[in-house]
């Protein structure tokens, strides 16, 4: 069974930062998908960033030069350093996972809130 756990949001003020941790456990964690979504209230989930097994990122519009998404294959833990932070980037934060073992099905993690005073 595959587990992924997001933790480390909170609140903080604007321009201030957050890193966000994503724990995978139940499989090879080096050859999945990783990525990082956002959902605000009213708002439909919206991807964040994803990192590939090779470790190609690729980023939203609204967060390019403040997010950095990374991987510690070592740890089965993916990352979300986040800098800079506006109010409007207040949202639950769901990182998921696709294992490519298991057809390329996709594992989701209970969200973590982050919260962006102004």
């Amino acid at each position: 069974q595959v587990q992924v756990v997001e933790s480390g949001g909170g609140l903080v003020q604007a321009g201030g930062s957050l890193r966000l941790s994503c724990a995978v456990s139940g499989s090879i964690f080096s050859l999945n998908v990783m990525g990082w979504y956002r959902q605000a209230p009213g708002k439909q989930r919206e991807l964040v960033a994803t990192i590939s097994s090779g470790g190609s990122t690729n980023y939203a519009d609204s967060v390019k030069g403040r997010f950095t998404i990374s991987r510690d294959n070592a740890k089965n833990t993916a990352y979300l350093q986040m800098n800079s932070l506006k109010p409007e980037d207040t949202a639950v934060y769901y990182c998921n996972a696709k294992v490519p073992a298991l057809n390329w099905r996709v594992f989701w993690g209970q969200g973590t809130q982050v919260t962006v005073s102004a």
